[in-house]
C-alpha cells in the first residue's frame, strides 16, 4: 500500500484593514483608520487619527486644517 503524507502548513497573513481592532499605541483606544508613525516620533505601531493630528502639530508646528474629520 502507497501512503501518502500530507503536511498542512498554514501561513498568517499580515493585515492592515480599515475597520480593525487594534488599538492605538498613544491612547490605547480601537482604531478605525490607521496611521503609520513618523521614524523621528521613536515609536512603533499604528495610531488613531487624533493622536497622528496630535503628534504632527507637535513636530510641525503652525496652521494645519484637518480633512474628512467626520471619519474620526
Amino acid at each position: 500500500m502507497f501512503y501518502s503524507r500530507m503536511f498542512f502548513i498554514s501561513i498568517k497573513k499580515s493585515k492592515v484593514t480599515l475597520g480593525s481592532k487594534d488599538k492605538c499605541v498613544i491612547c490605547s483606544k480601537k482604531i478605525q483608520f490607521h496611521y503609520n508613525p513618523m521614524e523621528e516620533w521613536g515609536m512603533e505601531g499604528s495610531i488613531c487619527g487624533k493622536c497622528y493630528s496630535k503628534k504632527i502639530k507637535e513636530y510641525y508646528p503652525g496652521e494645519h486644517t484637518r480633512v474628512n474629520k467626520h471619519l474620526d
